[in-house]
């Protein structure tokens, strides 16, 4: 295994709560790992399962949703359908041979800054113990 492998991380965080958390996490100094890249969205329920595929296909090695607690989403309803599609979104790439593990799905509120950093510096150790995106050998023009 490559011991220099950083892994790639995109994490898709609900404007509402996540990011807050986030917010947080950084006014009070905590550790975030610096090779997630966060994307900023209204509501975790916004983020389309197409960008998730496209990531994984461009080479990303893991992806996480983070959203409100259920019943506490800013739009009612949001993140039960976030956590619908992720069950459907899960089966998706298994068919892709994808591990599991690289697709995470959290609830993280806004006071919870502590928590998103221990959920974020978790999930890029298990990615870094997964290695690289195995779609990113693999062409699929061809």
């Amino acid at each position: 295994m490559d011991h220099t492998f950083e892994p790639n991380i995109i994490g898709f965080l609900c404007n509402w709560c996540s990011y807050a958390a986030a917010d947080l996490a950084g006014s009070n100094k905590l550790e975030v790992p610096s090779n997630l890249t966060t994307i900023r969205v209204m509501c975790s329920s916004r983020v389309d399962p197409i960008f998730i595929l496209n990531a994984y296909l461009r080479g990303v090695d893991g992806v996480i949703i983070a959203g409100c607690h259920p019943g506490d989403c800013h739009y009612q309803t949001g993140n039960y359908y976030t956590r619908r599609r992720f069950a459907l979104l899960s089966k998706i790439l298994k068919t892709f041979d994808l591990d599991p593990h690289r697709f995470r799905l959290s609830w993280i509120s806004a006071s919870e800054g502590q928590r998103f950093s221990q959920v974020t510096k978790e999930f890029a150790e298990s990615i870094q113990k997964a290695g690289p995106n195995p779609l990113k050998k693999k062409s699929f023009l061809e």
